[in-house]
């Protein structure tokens, strides 16, 4: 066997266990917030036909919402929400394996990083397809006491609800997933290797993009530790571990964008709404559209402004780190730049990812949806005003962070003296 034919072999290999790896770490993640939220004991064997829909969902795909109970009912919904814990756990696990077998190479041509991207990327759509097709299921609805369930009682027609998975788009968004995860995995890691006319670029790009992910990081270790001292002290450890397991992320990016003063506007109507702290769900349980930013959380609970005080000293780490990281050369207006474009960009992304809009409603005889059985979630950002503050307070904590990273930073430092 040929050296080239056993190196295609290996990029294959090494791109199965990425895919492999990453899969299963979504999945693992997924059962075990489903199972602390209860959907175990969901009817008809649902359980792993919902796993495989928020994996799915994690993966950048969509699920439809369909319904209904004979000719006396129509259910609608809509649900447009990533589980960002299950997604981060894909991302970090997939993202170590294609990055690892390269840790060794300084630089790389173009045609060996896409002869290594591609068999992940194929293999990763592959899989995405399978979850797809197997996330698909249908259950009865519980109605109680409700008119609709009156009636069905009677008429032997018990209303039903379903998912399914939508194969184009989810393919479509999985590409993007996927293929926006290589490509920030060869901006952050101090390791990976570039084609030689991009070396130039890494230097510049590299620290701020890995402070960024640094400081995203950190908010999810800190809504850790959060999370696992209130489902440990606050009476409903179950309902508090499913939100770490499946959403942690979602709650704990939309803190740090409120904390540099940022917004978002929503509702929450009937019934339902989202695994979020009794303060933001009081906001949001109004007759219009309202506004979430520090001010409105800080009118229900004071506590609010401590996101303030968060974000100022992780924004300040942030810009420290990446100006200790980068080459002495680099002047702190350039790093203020470096830091805004890097946390305007990420800030961005996250406003992408968090939002959730979700819709459900069950109509009687198509004349309007049934008390009780109807609901909808809103939860968007405020774009221009969320991504404009986090390119200024960027700049802000990258100018700072490069004054107190002065007496420390080493790397790089250009003595005085003629050019060779």
């Amino acid at each position: 066997m040929s050296r080239t034919s056993r190196g295609s072999e290996r990029v294959w290999l090494d791109a199965l266990i990425a895919v492999l790896a990453g899969f299963a770490a979504m999945t693992v993640v997924a059962a075990a917030g489903l199972l602390c939220a209860g959907a175990d004991e969901l009817p008809g064997g649902a359980f792993p036909h919902v796993v495989a829909a928020v994996v799915v969902m994690a993966a950048g795909g969509t699920v439809d919402v369909t319904g209904g109970a004979g000719f006396l009912a129509g259910a609608q919904g809509g649900l447009s929400v990533m589980p960002l814990s299950v997604s981060l756990a894909g991302a970090l696990t997939a993202a170590f394996c294609f990055l690892r077998p390269m840790r060794h190479h300084a630089v790389a041509r173009p045609r060996e990083l896409l002869a290594r991207a591609a068999p992940l990327v194929l293999l990763w759509l592959l899989a995405l397809t399978a979850f797809a097709l197997y996330a698909r299921h249908t259950f009865g609805l519980s109605t109680g006491s409700s008119p609709i369930g009156e009636i069905s009682e009677l008429l032997d027609s018990a209303p039903t609800v379903g998912f399914r998975s939508a194969l184009p788009s989810t393919l479509f968004f999985g590409l993007l997933w996927i293929l926006g995860l290589l490509l920030i995995s060869l901006l952050v890691s101090r390791r990976a290797p570039l084609p030689a006319r991009l070396v130039r670029f890494h230097g510049a790009v590299r620290p701020a993009a890995s402070a960024v992910v640094a400081l995203l990081l950190s908010y999810v270790a800190l809504g850790v530790v959060v999370g696992v001292v209130v489902a440990a002290t606050g009476g409903h450890g179950r309902e508090t571990l499913a939100v770490v397991l499946l959403g942690l992320p979602n709650l704990a990016w939309l803190a740090l964008t409120l904390g540099f003063g940022g917004a978002w506007q929503g509702r929450v109507e009937g019934p339902f709404g989202l695994p979020m702290p009794k303060v933001l769900d009081e906001v949001l349980r109004t007759p219009d559209l309202s506004t979430v930013d520090v001010g409105s959380l800080a009118r229900q609970d004071s506590r609010a402004w401590w996101l303030v005080a968060v974000a100022a000293v992780l924004l300040l780490g942030a810009g420290f780190v990446m100006a200790a990281r980068s080459s002495a050369r680099v002047r702190p207006w350039q790093h203020a730049l470096h830091l805004g474009v890097a946390l305007a960009v990420g800030t961005l992304v996250v406003c992408l990812l968090a939002g959730v809009e979700a819709r459900f409603g069950l109509s009687l005889l198509g004349i309007g949806d049934v008390d009780g059985l109807g609901g909808k979630v809103q939860l968007l950002p405020v774009l221009w005003r969320t991504v404009a503050l986090a390119l200024v307070c960027g700049a802000v904590a990258g100018f700072l962070g490069a004054l107190l990273a002065t007496p420390v930073r080493r790397r790089g430092r250009v003595e005085a003296g003629p050019p060779p």
